[in-house]
């Protein structure tokens, strides 16, 4: 009985010790250049990490290899679309989209410097200065409405005549109905909202430069 035993154990322990596992050498990082063929991946990403791409040139590789140069506004939060800002010779600027799930590359070519990003901001300063009459901010204020909700966000109205929009009952959004007009306690929803009304700012100027009712589809 012990010799059987004996001879159990003997099977059971290994004959020689088990080799180390082989590990692969770690792959080289590219900083600059940001691999996104999953779609997922991207749109996935917080507004901290496409902070990261804000006032930088970029070349944005999309679908059926067609490419993008400009330089990042933002990205919608929603739609993960990149906003891109481009200067053409003896022009103010020119605003295009990357729809966020077209996307598969984004290599940064270029950090901007402080007078770029000072041209870019500049973008944004014609429409947070301008005066508007109370019809116009009537109608900024139902076109924002209507885009939140075509987004699927929930939005609605308060105060006496209704000129504060309240999103999803954190966040209000005062006339004229930008991005420094929202306040909110919550700073991730504050940060997600602020990005969104810039994207659609962005598209209301692209889409239509003189109307107050942009598509929703120019800022997805």
């Amino acid at each position: 009985m012990a010799a059987a035993t004996t001879a159990a154990s003997a099977t059971a322990s290994p004959s020689s010790p088990s080799s180390p596992p082989h590990r692969r050498p770690p792959a080289a990082k590219l900083p600059a250049v940001l691999d996104v063929g999953n779609m997922n991946d991207w749109q996935r990403k917080s507004p901290l990490d496409w902070e990261t791409y804000v006032n930088k040139l970029v070349k944005v590789v999309a679908v059926e290899k067609h490419e993008y140069e400009g330089w990042v506004l933002t990205v919608d939060p929603v739609s993960a679309t990149i906003v891109l800002a481009t200067f053409p010779e003896n022009e103010k600027g020119s605003i295009s989209f990357v729809m966020g799930h077209a996307v598969q590359e984004v290599e940064i070519l270029q950090e901007g410097d402080s007078d770029m990003k000072q041209r870019l901001a500049g973008i944004l300063e014609p429409e947070q200065s301008q005066a508007y009459s109370p019809e116009e901010l009537e109608k900024r204020k139902k076109a924002l409405k209507t885009w939140l909700e075509t987004n699927h966000i929930p939005v609605g109205e308060q105060g006496e005549l209704g000129r504060t929009l309240s999103v999803a009952g954190v966040l209000t959004i005062e006339p004229p109905y930008g991005p420094e007009q929202c306040s909110s306690t919550n700073e991730i929803i504050l940060a997600r909202v602020q990005g969104l009304l810039q994207g659609w700012l962005h598209g209301c100027r692209a889409a239509c430069s003189t109307s107050a009712e942009p598509a929703a589809e120019a800022s997805l």
